[in-house]
């Protein structure tokens, strides 16, 4: 792949960091980044420039007599931390994601640096990276931390003194994160769509919530994107039952305003994070036709706004998730036995299955609910004054993917069995895994086919862009 000015899209950030795909800059990226270096050095002559000619934090005021000495303070003392190690993955996210920035070419980062970090990750050679460290005003620990790697590089690659803050001056792990997550997340929203469909079939549902009507009178992209799509798969099946019932549960008749709203949700946070992993957000930011100046960006504020607004969209599609998941449950609707058992007398079938559909969505509204944005803390002797807590929150939407998967696994396995014991299952290739146990409606441990639904849930994105 190759960086180009139009900069990393969230899909360029993920098969970086999970696909391992190396990637090259165009001339015009190389040449802009070696001439805001030039610039930085000539601004940086002629007046103070903070990191570069004074401390950092509440040393912004003291002159540096030493900047070779400097370097080597500022990337050893910030590459403090503590905590479990990042997963390869998060790193890579990290360092692709701190690549487009740099692309920019506003941080007056060297040429030589830009590069061996370039070449540190197509090597897949970077350090283990520990998780604490980061308030959202500027992933410091982490980004020190592979800037020592640069620094102490057995080829030495000659890393000016300048280079200590503009190589860490980013909120790049809360955006790798966050892309990570945000792609993970879309894939499970949009797999949603056809698991429901199995649930609105399985209690032979109205599909007049889904019907153009609905785009009009919820006047919303992601409402109108799931109504679209319902009735594709819908149709693409074959559904042709008459409605039980002139109006379902809302699990099922509240979906595109529901789960639209998760869409449009998802769309908001991934237009803030492939703004930000291309943005020129180092602190100063050098400039031809305004110099250098002195700001506020790095503060992740849009971030973590974006991603609590997610997690709060995220749990209400859950909500939702559960409810269709809890009809399943009840003969009047689908026609089988209570629970989806075998009909022997106070048989619990399914009725564990619930169970862990509600503790994933316990785990999801306790992520809404710690909205670590909305707090703050005081630092650096009175100078930081406030924090996004970006980091925290991006790290809570990565945990998210795994509550969410787990409860529309419970809902794919409930409404499958459900579809099986009145023999009215779709002929998806993907669920013909699951059929064995599908077929096997006494009372045993579920477990298995949990699993077994779970790793389904990713592939009906895929099924659906087949269709």
């Amino acid at each position: 792949m190759e960086l180009t000015s139009a900069g990393l899209r969230i899909g360029d950030i993920v098969r970086i960091a999970m696909d391992h795909e190396s990637f090259t800059v165009t001339r015009e990226v190389g040449d802009r980044v070696a001439a805001g270096a030039a610039l930085a050095e000539r601004l940086a002559a002629q007046r103070p420039v903070y990191g570069r000619s004074t401390g950092v934090g509440a040393n912004r005021s003291v002159p540096v007599q030493d900047p070779d000495g400097q370097l080597a303070r500022v990337l050893r003392s910030h590459a403090t931390s503590l905590g479990p190690p990042r997963a390869a993955v998060r790193v890579r996210a990290m360092v692709a994601v701190r690549i487009g920035q740099l692309a920019a070419g506003g941080s007056g980062l060297s040429r030589v640096a830009f590069d061996a970090l370039l070449d540190m990750l197509n090597a897949d050679t970077l350090p283990a990276v520990l998780e604490r460290g980061s308030i959202g005003t500027g992933d410091l620990s982490a980004l020190a931390t592979v800037g020592l790697s640069l620094l102490d590089h057995p080829a030495g690659p000659r890393v000016r003194p300048g280079d200590a803050l503009a190589l860490i001056s980013s909120n790049a792990a809360a955006i790798g994160d966050a892309a990570l997550a945000i792609h993970r997340l879309e894939m499970l929203a949009r797999a949603a769509v056809p698991i429901a469909s199995l649930t609105l079939r399985a209690v032979h549902g109205n599909v007049e919530p889904f019907g153009p009507a609905v785009e009009r009178a919820t006047p919303f992209p992601g409402a109108r994107r799931v109504c679209i799509a319902m009735r594709q798969v819908l149709d693409d099946d074959g559904y042709a039952d008459p409605p039980a019932r002139i109006q379902d549960p809302f699990g099922l008749r509240a979906m595109p305003q529901g789960h639209g709203a998760l869409l449009d949700a998802l769309d908001r946070a991934a237009h803030v994070v492939q703004a930000m992993a291309n943005a020129p957000s180092e602190n100063p930011v050098f400039d031809e036709h305004t110099g250098v100046t002195h700001h506020g960006a790095f503060h992740a504020a849009y971030l973590a706004q974006a991603l609590e607004g997610l997690l709060g969209a995220l749990v209400q599609a859950a909500q939702l998730g559960l409810g269709r998941t809890t009809i399943l449950a009840s003969p009047g609707l689908t026609g089988a036995t209570a629970f989806l058992a075998d009909g022997t007398p106070g048989a619990s079938g399914t009725m564990l299955v619930e169970l862990v559909a509600a503790s994933a969505l316990a785990r999801l509204r306790s992520f809404a609910a710690a909205a670590a944005g909305t707090g703050t803390v005081t630092l650096s002797r009175g100078l930081e004054d406030d924090a996004s807590f970006a980091s925290v929150v991006a790290v809570d939407a990565l945990a998210a993917g795994d509550a969410y998967q787990d409860l529309l696994a419970a809902e794919l396995l409930t409404a499958a069995r459900a579809l099986t014991l009145t023999d009215r299952l779709p002929p998806w290739s993907q669920l013909l895994s699951m059929r064995p146990g599908l077929a096997q409606p006494e009372d045993r441990d579920l477990t298995a086919d949990l699993q077994a639904a779970s790793r389904v849930v990713p592939d009906l994105v895929h099924r659906l862009r087949s269709r």
